[in-house]
């Protein structure tokens, strides 16, 4: 633009400057022959001729170059990506190195808390033959609760279209609930309560941007690895839709339990207590400021009814990206395997770590 001007500047200086020779050789001549038309004619058309050699020697002037367009390219980034495509990969992001720690990714929530018990289980029991405490155990209210879950893609297939579902992707799992008597020296800080649960899991993707975005079909087997009388364990498959709108997502779950010998079965009421599904409901917004999730489980028993409920609320604090401030409550039957038929409320705080 300013190479244009510049040169527009100079043709119009060039056309004045000659205007003005023009003008003043045209005087000039009719002063000096004011009585000799001839000899004045031959006047004009020297200065004319002289005009006509200056504008010979002006450079071309070539047409403005027009300004490139400039292509605007939005480049996507993980917040643009809601939490159950994130959490599920229902867009079906590759990893960067498929044979490093990058395929293993967050499933359930991972923390650290110390939590405190309204009623401790201090002796627990089964129906099942065998498998009760004799003596009570010497047990604290205030214990240390942690949990570590993660989960691995094993395959996908991308071109379905069955029923509405697109996708298809194969999880495997696994998540493992620690209860740790840290405060109970005399005892030798011994470990309450483990529950290992791995799982394997069938994603089916609806390719939808909201509403019913999954379906989930899962087998998972849960024990707490110890002998009788505190031996506890089941098996289960199941289903689970997942929903979302906006900055609320919801997983719904109904399991059906694989049927055991009644001579090995360690708990064989625990359907009672545990219900036959569950609900997660969760909340985050655009900012990600906060985070409320809310873990239902109900029998759907009028005459004995028997639930548990438990709310999570995390929000950032400063010990980088990957740790959230947690607290956590709960009340009902079955926080864990072997509180399945031993109701109390529990409040815990701490740290959670990287959640999708």
């Amino acid at each position: 633009m300013k190479n244009s001007f510049n040169v527009g500047l100079m043709l119009l200086t060039s056309v004045f400057c000659m205007n003005a020779s023009a003008e003043d050789a045209f005087s000039v001549c009719a002063k000096k022959f004011p009585n000799n038309n001839d000899e004045r004619l031959k006047c004009f058309d020297s200065a004319v001729a002289q005009v006509s050699f200056v504008s010979e020697q002006l450079p071309a002037v070539s047409a403005p170059v027009q300004p490139k367009e400039v292509e605007v390219v939005r480049i996507a980034t993980a917040d643009t990506r809601s939490y159950l495509t994130r959490a599920w990969n229902l867009d079906n992001r590759t990893h960067r190195d498929p044979s490093s720690l990058d395929r293993l990714q967050p499933y359930r929530q991972s923390y650290l808390l110390m939590r405190e018990s309204s009623n401790v289980n201090r002796q627990p029991v089964s129906p099942a033959i065998n498998h009760f405490a004799a003596a009570p155990y010497d047990m604290d209210a205030m214990e240390a609760k942690f949990q570590l879950s993660f989960k691995t893609d094993i395959g996908t297939q991308r071109d379905l279209d069955i029923l509405g579902l697109k996708t298809l992707r194969i999880w495997g799992a696994y998540t493992q609930q620690s209860h740790w008597q840290v405060l109970n020296t005399r005892n030798s800080s011994p470990f309450r309560e483990t529950n290992y649960e791995p799982e394997l899991i069938a994603t089916f993707g609806t390719g939808k941007d909201s509403g019913w975005k999954l379906l989930n079909l899962g087998m998972v087997h849960q024990s707490n690895g110890r002998a009788n009388p505190e031996s506890r364990s089941w098996n289960r498959m199941y289903a689970q839709g997942g929903w979302e709108w906006d900055n609320f997502s919801l997983l719904a779950r109904g399991w059906w339990r694989i049927p055991e010998n009644a001579a090995t079965d360690d708990n064989p009421d625990i359907l009672h207590y545990m219900g036959h599904g569950d609900l997660i409901a969760r909340w985050e917004p655009v900012s990600k400021s906060q985070s409320i999730a809310l873990l239902l489980r109900n029998n759907l028993s009028f005459s004995q009814n028997a639930g548990f409920v438990q709310l999570d609320w995390s929000m950032p604090i400063p010990l980088g990206h990957a740790a959230r401030l947690h607290t956590q409550m709960s009340n009902g039957y079955g926080e864990t395997l072997i509180d399945y038929n031993h109701r109390q409320s529990t409040l815990g705080m701490g740290v959670s770590f990287r959640e999708w």
